[in-house]
């Protein structure tokens, strides 16, 4: 049975505010964002001169992305833990965990592919 609720064109325009809401959310209120966000607004101009072609270039943009994705479903986690309760319980302290080792995880992909496709095109390395 279908979910009630908006169809078509405006369900679209609804899911696209909500999409905005969460980006200005994640702006205000996650400093580790913001600095991803920075970070890779200086990397994309750095994908078209490390990258040797259009298939590294966009590798390089991707994984640089999947960082900030990551991080705002890291958040996501965060604030549904925070929710529930501020007391300490071991699933709580294990999810926001798991949260932040997908972020780590993001992070040590990004710099390996980065330093892989640097150390090659721009070093001579391999």
């Amino acid at each position: 049975m279908a979910k009630p609720g908006a169809t078509g064109i405006t369900r679209i325009i609804h899911a696209t505010n909500y999409s905005m809401k969460g980006l200005s959310s994640a702006w205000q209120h996650e400093a580790a964002f913001r600095q991803e966000l920075l970070l890779i607004l200086l990397l994309m101009p750095l994908a078209f001169f490390v990258g040797d072609g259009l298939n590294q270039i966009l590798l390089l943009i991707v994984i640089s992305w999947l960082v900030v994705i990551v991080e705002i479903l890291n958040s996501a986690v965060e604030a549904v833990v925070d929710r529930i309760g501020s007391e300490h319980h071991e699933l709580s302290g294990r999810a926001k965990d798991m949260g932040s080792a997908a972020v780590f995880i993001a992070l040590a992909l990004n710099a390996l592919v980065w330093g892989a496709l640097t150390g090659r095109n721009l070093l001579g390395w391999w």
